[in-house]
């Protein structure tokens, strides 16, 4: 077979079939070592990504995001809209850290850890294989007519589907709105949230269709980080690779033959059973080389393990290497290319760190009230300004007052000393008003600082205007 002959299974998808219509794959269920580690590791994720909203620390929800009201909690820590440069620094770190590990460790990240795989193969899978049976029964009822047999099993397949959407998209609703919240609205009844149970509903259809029609489509068609491969992995990523060396010899595979002595002949320890491509989410053939499908689920290592065992060769055959190691028998190296990563990674979480050390407890901003000009007396001069407090800490702060630092003077707080509630937000009026001996130009700098109790726990900046000649 020429070059382009061996390359033509890049031309399509496995989802799709030669008409253009969808062509469901049924996976083989996966048994061995890896898949038994993979549904430990996935039971954790799971037990954490549904437990996440409902557990509080010191009364705030372990993880909220509250687009809505911006609201956001996490690790139980409360953070406001003015933390944004915290989620920027946040986000570089990820993109980084991703890149890093995509390129050492390829794709394993969608194989052990992404939710869509760990729901669709963990989860709707299972209830498949436990309503439907295994690869090749489901094959027989996907065929069969709409006999009594095969309306009772799509039936309660798709109940179960629909169940198990909504439990998702009432989890989900909880680390946007509060899980308070979402547990009021169930006690209260769904009647009395309608709008609430519509949103519910429109999400529950989202996750059916995404893991009861489109499956494993996400991986092959929309998600941007299977697109990142490309551009990522090189000879010496580690990957779900099968040993095209050791497997194919110098005369190709062949289905093994007793009597045979397979060395002579040049046949590698390939046997060509096709275990490893009947067992693949995604349809591909694992031996055709690193693709773009591939999520690096450790499926075709498990089946194609139980097969060289039966046989009488080696595991490995399919295994995690490199390009590199299986042609060349390279060990990995930590290379200029991730030295330079893992450089820019390292400086980034430093300055995240430092950051979140800084970050301070409450947020002021002064602000002078627009439209209004300075008021002058024969020795002072007094401006009026806007001043907004948010207690981002999870206690309530007591007799807060403003007081000048920068410059003799006096503050005057319409209403007098604020309390402020934990996470809470006050606004109000505020008069500055100084000496025209103390002010040395027509627009002042100002240091101000907010006292909680009379101890200073923040400081921040304004102007202050005054006449062109001020003495």
């Amino acid at each position: 077979m020429d070059k382009d002959n061996k390359e033509v299974f890049r031309d399509s998808i496995a989802t799709i079939d030669k008409s253009g219509k969808r062509n469901f794959i049924f996976p083989k269920k996966p048994k061995g070592k890896l898949y038994n580690y993979r549904t430990i590791v996935s039971w954790f994720l799971l037990g954490f990504l549904l437990a996440a909203p409902f557990i509080k620390i010191k009364g705030n929800q372990f993880l909220l995001f509250n687009i809505l009201e911006r609201k956001f909690h996490i690790f139980g820590f409360p953070f406001w809209p003015q933390d944004f440069h915290l989620l920027v620094i946040s986000m570089l770190v990820s993109v980084v850290f991703v890149i890093l590990f995509t390129v050492v460790f390829g794709r394993i990240f969608c194989g052990w850890v992404c939710p869509q795989t760990i729901f669709m193969e963990m989860v709707f899978r299972k209830v498949e294989y436990l309503i439907e049976g295994d690869r090749s029964k489901q094959i027989k009822l996907d065929k069969q007519e709409w006999n009594a047999e095969k309306i009772r099993k799509r039936v309660f397949k798709w109940f179960m589907f629909f169940i198990i959407s909504f439990v998702i998209s009432n989890v989900f609703l909880a680390y946007i709105i509060g899980s308070d919240k979402v547990l009021s609205y169930i006690t209260d009844g769904p009647l009395e949230h309608l709008s609430t149970l519509a949103y519910l509903l429109a999400f529950t259809g989202v996750f059916y269709f995404v893991f009861a029609w489109f499956r494993e489509q996400v991986c092959i068609i929309v998600c941007p980080y299977g697109r990142l491969q490309g551009v990522l992995l090189d000879n010496k990523s580690i990957n779900v690779a099968y040993d095209y060396v050791r497997g194919e010899g110098t005369s190709g595979r062949k289905k093994l033959r007793k009597d045979e002595n397979r060395d002579e002949l040049g046949h590698g320890d390939c046997i060509d059973c096709k275990q490893c491509v009947q067992v693949c989410p995604t349809g591909i053939d694992i031996r055709n080389g690193t693709q773009l499908e591939c999520i690096n689920c450790t499926a075709c290592i498990d089946a194609c393990d139980a097969i060289m065992d039966r046989s009488g060769f080696d595991k490995g055959l399919i295994r995690y290497a490199s390009e590199d190691n299986i042609d060349k028998k390279e060990k990995f190296k930590f290379n200029a290319r991730l030295i330079a990563y893992s450089t820019i990674l390292t400086i980034l979480i430093g300055v995240l760190i430092t950051m979140l050390f800084l970050r301070n407890d409450i947020e002021a901003t002064i602000l002078r009230l627009p439209g209004q000009t300075f008021q002058s007396t024969e020795t002072t001069i007094k401006n009026v300004y806007t001043v907004k407090l948010i207690n981002k800490t999870t206690e309530d702060l007591e007799n807060l007052d403003l007081k000048l630092i920068s410059h003799p003077g006096k503050i005057d707080l319409i209403g007098g000393k604020i309390n402020l509630v934990k996470q809470g937000l006050k606004e109000g009026t505020l008069f500055i008003e100084i000496d025209k001996k103390d002010l040395n130009s027509s627009k002042e700098k100002l240091k101000v600082g907010v006292y909680s109790n009379g101890k200073l726990i923040e400081s921040t900046t304004t102007n202050f205007t005054g006449p062109l000649i001020i003495k």
